[in-house]
């Protein structure tokens, strides 16, 4: 009784966390993008990465509260429908924005002789078309939890197989299944490859400039952390964030996914992956963001 009591808290207070957090980069840069004498791209990326993330508190949290405090079918058919395909939709949404976030980085502190230079956005106006491609690609590549998705019935029925919480999957044939697999694969191995190269280019050349500036101002810098490493160490610390969870994240859903499976411990672990980047990406983008902070 005490363990159950101790998890739920714990539970609580994580997805609170997650959503306080969330909710200040949202409005932090949203002020910033409206306010502002200029309105940045880069306020519109990261307003479009804390929705997403609020999003993913908002749906898979209603889903795990239902299911660890025991509160019953409160969604409905429609309602399971909605929020999980809702929610596997803002986590696409997540991978997509973080990764124009760091390629849009290293554009930006690329050389000015590189070609590519050239395909940075000049204006917020530039990344709408980006973003709404985003949203387009992952509700495809999501539809079919719309049909697949029902609401758990009174009987147990063998027609139906636990997905989560009071939500069940129909199953689905093998090709329709392993289709929608690979496209999730192909997505995240591709999002999460040029995410790994843009900060392995980001950290390069921030070292340069740091190696640059320490050679020329030996004396002044000599015994504290410039700007540019701290930089640097920012971007490895969001990376490395998300890379970790998000991969985590998708070898648990693929065995999910394949074997149908619904063992208490692997759905805790889950629970743990699918907000932990969600989560964690505000402390990391709050303690480097002077702007936020000041705004708040």
């Amino acid at each position: 009784m005490t363990w159950t009591f101790i998890q739920r808290l714990l539970f609580l207070c994580f997805l609170g966390h997650g959503i306080v957090g969330n909710v200040l980069i949202l409005g932090g840069h949203l002020y910033a993008f409206i306010m502002g004498p200029k309105r940045k791209s880069i306020d519109l990326i990261l307003i479009h990465l804390a929705f997403a993330n609020t999003v993913i508190f908002c749906t898979k949290g209603s889903r795990y509260v239902s299911t660890v405090f025991h509160l019953g079918n409160v969604l409905g058919n429609a309602g399971c429908k909605i929020v999980i395909f809702l929610g596997r939709v803002a986590r696409g949404l997540s991978i997509c924005t973080t990764c124009l976030l760091s390629v849009m980085q290293a554009i930006t502190i690329s050389s000015r002789t590189t070609s590519w230079r050239k395909l940075k956005p000049r204006s917020a106006r530039q990344v709408l078309p980006c973003l709404l491609l985003f949203w387009v690609f992952n509700f495809l590549i999501s539809s079919n939890l719309l049909f697949y998705i029902t609401a758990s019935q009174s009987t147990n029925s063998s027609a139906l197989r636990p997905y989560v919480g009071h939500c069940d999957i129909l199953p689905a044939e093998q090709f329709v299944r392993w289709l929608f697999l690979t496209l999730m694969t192909l997505r995240d191995v591709v999002f999460q490859s040029l995410m790994g190269w843009s900060s392995g280019y980001m950290a390069f050349r921030l070292y340069q400039h740091h190696k640059c500036v320490l050679y020329l101002q030996a004396s002044r810098l000599q015994g504290t952390t410039s700007p540019e490493m701290r930089a640097t160490q920012s971007v490895l610390m969001l990376m490395t964030c998300f890379l970790f969870f998000y991969w985590a994240d998708f070898i648990f859903s693929f065995y999910i996914g394949t074997f149908l499976t619904k063992i208490d411990i692997i759905y805790h672990i889950k629970i743990v992956l699918t907000f932990g980047y969600a989560s964690l990406s505000p402390l990391v983008l709050l303690s480097r963001d002077i702007h936020v902070a000041k705004c708040w």
